[in-house]
Parts: structure tokens; C-alpha cells; sequence
């Protein structure tokens, strides 16, 4: 009889350590796939906004929210320093069933992201400027983004505390509470960001004002988003003070003293790390980008940039929700002692994750022109943008694999390899070749992506080697 279906060793252990890999590893992905869905959905709305204003702005607002997504990646990174450890700690402590400690770590993870939330906030808030000036962003476009970015950054004290709460219910094995509560963020995101950028009415039928809500304009796509992600907040934390899956708020526990903040810093500290890294090539890479042809950020190709790595965020959606149902597993099944079911979950979890990688590169690569015309209206940004798109097309299938191996990684505790590879990818790999095909053989848009396909290829070998190898089961959290 197998170790998954013996009574005697499944008897009292969490649902995530018991019953079928394949059908478990399903179950797990599907509520955050439906929740990066809709997550999505936001990204691409807001793109879909700015790229439809008048005539005179719509680049610009284009590039300001290309922008901001950048700051906003950043800023989840960070948060990265308490959700990875959070989700190690809480899975090993449910899978091992001590609901106290895993309650513990809840609290003081809630307190590390809201002491985050407020640093980053203040942070971004005064570095407004610098990030615009930095992409020799000038005028007009350097105003709209100076603006977008301080009032984007009012949200990030209730998205942190969201986040991180979300890692803890992971960790216990609750996928569809986050799912319900962010999947109402990203609803509520796209209806009030479409009401305020367009205003609502006129009603005179009804004797009201010739609009209840004048239209805002790029203004109404980032007030939205704040309205949803306060929203978000207020609701996690009311759902954690009710107690949830297990996890319950206490003011006695929400405190940043004593050892469990340093073991969630450490084990979370090399994935912010990572995360932070890998922000910097990548703003690195989007400077190679607004310099192409000395073109500058109102040009067409970057705002074909933004367009394509928006839709491109599509292949994360599987990708996330695969690595999280399988950091999940694993952590829970190496908190139950089950490591051989620890490390079939993860390969598991990236083959069900690889076909949907190759619906998604046939999508990408036949229907790359189809999207530039919907995305934007002038032409000279799909002129730009669909061939590069089409090599990426190529890459999907490596990205998900080396997305839902890093979860698994993180699972169990291991952070700092995925550390290494991120500075090598990016900065051996992509940084280097972006340059030399796209400035110094003036290959433009397809030769900077010809680097960021290349860093896709190194990290799937990479991580999915180190993964195969095993040896990280043995990590101590």
C-alpha cells in the first residue's frame, strides 16, 4: 500500500499531506489561478485604459503605468521578506499540527508587513521623481508619472497586509479564501477604475447632475486601484481578527520582538533579496529599452514594451498558482515528515503546469498582431512590439517551469539559491545580450527581448536542475 493512501500514516495530518499527488497538486491551483485571472485582468484593463485616452496622452499614460507596474513589482518583492518565510513556517508548523506556533507566526508576519508597508510607502513617495528622471522621462509624461506613482503608493500598507495574510492561509492549506477576497479587489479595481476614468452619467431623466462622477482620466485608473486594494485590506484583516482556517488575529501576538521574527527575516530575507535583484536588472533592462534609437519613454517602442510584457503576465498566472499549490505541499509534507511526497509534488506541479505553458505560446505567437491592435491604437507600437512578442512565445514553457520550481524551493524554506540564479540570469545574461543586440547591433525592441528570452532559458535549467537534485529537503527552518 502506498505512503499516500496507508491509514496509519495519513490519520490526523493536514488534507495537503494526504490523498492523490495529481489530483491534490489540481485541487490546490485552481482557486489562486482563478485569482491571478482576475489579478490579471486588472494589469490588462488599466493598459487597455491608458492605451484608449485622447490622442495626446494616451502613450504617455501608457508609459506612466508601465512604470508604476515596475514600482508596484518591486514593492511585492519586498513584501516577499515576510510572505516566503511566512509560508515555509506556517506549512511546516500545520503540516507538524501545532496551530499555535502556526498562529504565532501569523501574528508577527501581519506586523512585519504592516512595518513594511509604511517603509515602502515613504520610500516611494519621496523617490517619485528619481524613478521618472532616471528613464529621461521629461514634461508632460514626466508629471503624469511623478503623480501616478505617490498616489499608487498610498495603497501599499493594506496590499502588503494582504499579502502576507495570504501566504499564512496558504501555508495552512486555505487557497480559496484568498482567492474570494482578492478576486473581489481585482472586480471592484475594474469597475470603479472604469467608472472614474469615464465619469458616470448624465441622468437628467432623474433630475440628477449631468454627472454624479466627472471623468478623472489617467487619474481614475490609479484612484481604482486604491480604492481596491484599501478595500482588500480592511477585509483580510477583519477575516484573520474572526479567525480563519485555524489562524486567528490577537493583539497580544501582533508584535516584532522575539526569535520568529528572525527566522521569518531569514528564511524571507535572500527571497527579498531575490526580488530586489532581479527589480534592478530589470529597471536596468527597461533604461536599455528607453534609450533604443534615442527615442526616449514618449516612443512607440516602449510603450510596445509595456503592452507586451502586460499581456505577457498572462503565463505567470498558471505558473503562480502551480508554485504556490506546490510550495504549500511541499512545506506541509516536509513538516509531516514526508519528504518523497514533498518532492513529486513540485515535479507534479510543473508538468500540469507546462501544458498550460503550450496553449500559451501558441496563443502568444499567432495572435501577437491580433493583441497589438487591441491593446493600442497606434500602429507604430504593433509595428514594434509583434515580432519581439513572437520570440517570446517561445520562452513561455521554461518561464512556467522555473516559476513553479522556485515556489517549491521556497516552500521549503530554500531561498538562497534562487538568489544565485537571479544574479546570474540577469546580470551575466540578460542585461549584457540586451544590450549588444539591441543598442550595439541596433536591433531594437526584438534584440533587447532576445536577452530577457535568454535569462528565461538559464533560470529553467538552473532551477529545475537544483530542484532535481533533491538535496533541499533537508533544509532547516
Amino acid at each position: 500500500m502506498s505512503e499516500d493512501t496507508n491509514p496509519t500514516r495519513t490519520e490526523g495530518l493536514p488534507s495537503a499531506v494526504t490523498g492523490d499527488i495529481r489530483r491534490k497538486v489540481f485541487v490546490f491551483a485552481m482557486p489562486v489561478l482563478l485569482e491571478q485571472l482576475l489579478a490579471f485582468m486588472v494589469g490588462f484593463y488599466d493598459t487597455y485604459l491608458s492605451g484608449h485616452l485622447e490622442a495626446g496622452i494616451s502613450t504617455d499614460a501608457t508609459s506612466a503605468i508601465g512604470l508604476a507596474a515596475y514600482v508596484g513589482w518591486l514593492a511585492s518583492m519586498l513584501f516577499a521578506l515576510v510572505g516566503a518565510g511566512t509560508t515555509a513556517l506556517v506549512a511546516r508548523y500545520r503540516g507538524a499540527g501545532d496551530l499555535r506556533r502556526a498562529n504565532q507566526i501569523t501574528n508577527q508576519s501581519i506586523s512585519l508587513a504592516s512595518a513594511a508597508g509604511l517603509v515602502i510607502f515613504a520610500v516611494i513617495f519621496a523617490s517619485a521623481p528619481q524613478f521618472a528622471r532616471m528613464l529621461g522621462m521629461e514634461g508632460a509624461v514626466e508629471r503624469i508619472t511623478i503623480r501616478y506613482l505617490r498616489i499608487d503608493a498610498i495603497g501599499y500598507f493594506f496590499s502588503g497586509v494582504s499579502l502576507v495574510a495570504a501566504a499564512a492561509l496558504r501555508g495552512a492549506g486555505d487557497m480559496r479564501s484568498p482567492m474570494w477576497v482578492f478576486g473581489l479587489v481585482s472586480v471592484l479595481n475594474v469597475i470603479v477604475s472604469r467608472a472614474l476614468v469615464y465619469g458616470v452619467g448624465p441622468f437628467p431623466q432623474l433630475g440628477m447632475p449631468s454627472a454624479i462622477i466627472e471623468p478623472m482620466g489617467i487619474d481614475g485608473i490609479v484612484t481604482g486601484t486604491i480604492i481596491a486594494r484599501v478595500t482588500g485590506g480592511l477585509i483580510m484583516i477583519g477575516a484573520l481578527v474572526r479567525g480563519l482556517s485555524g489562524l486567528r488575529l490577537t493583539w497580544g501576538e501582533l508584535s516584532l520582538r522575539g526569535g520568529d521574527v528572525i527566522r521569518i527575516s531569514r528564511i524571507g530575507g535572500p527571497a527579498a533579496l531575490d526580488g530586489a535583484i532581479m527589480w534592478v536588472g530589470h529597471f536596468l533592462f527597461l533604461m536599455i529599452i528607453a534609450s533604443i534609437g534615442q527615442a526616449g519613454m514618449e516612443s512607440s517602442v516602449f510603450a510596445a514594451h509595456i503592452v507586451g510584457i502586460r499581456v505577457e503576465a498572462i503565463t505567470y498566472l498558471p505558473a503562480i498558482a502551480w508554485g504556490l499549490a506546490a510550495a504549500t505541499i511541499v512545506g506541509q509534507s516536509l513538516g509531516a515528515g514526508e519528504k518523497s511526497r514533498a518532492v513529486r509534488s513540485g515535479h507534479e506541479a510543473a508538468l500540469q503546469c507546462s501544458l498550460m505553458g503550450v496553449a500559451i505560446s501558441l496563443a502568444f505567437y499567432f495572435g501577437a498582431g491580433a493583441i497589438y491592435s487591441l491593446m493600442h491604437r497606434d500602429p507604430a507600437v504593433a509595428v514594434a512590439g509583434v515580432p519581439a512578442f513572437e520570440l517570446a512565445a517561445f520562452f513561455q514553457i521554461p518561464l512556467v517551469i522555473a516559476i513553479v520550481y522556485v515556489h517549491a524551493l521556497r516552500g521549503a524554506g530554500e531561498t538562497r539559491f534562487p538568489l544565485v540564479v537571479t544574479v546570474v540570469s540577469v546580470f551575466l545574461v540578460r542585461l549584457p545580450i540586451a544590450y549588444v543586440c539591441a543598442i550595439t547591433l541596433d536591433g531594437g525592441l526584438y534584440g533587447a527581448w532576445i536577452g530577457m528570452c535568454a535569462d528565461m532559458a538559464v533560470r529553467c535549467v538552473l532551477i529545475a536542475g537544483r530542484y532535481t537534485m533533491g538535496r533541499w529537503v533537508e533544509t532547516v527552518v
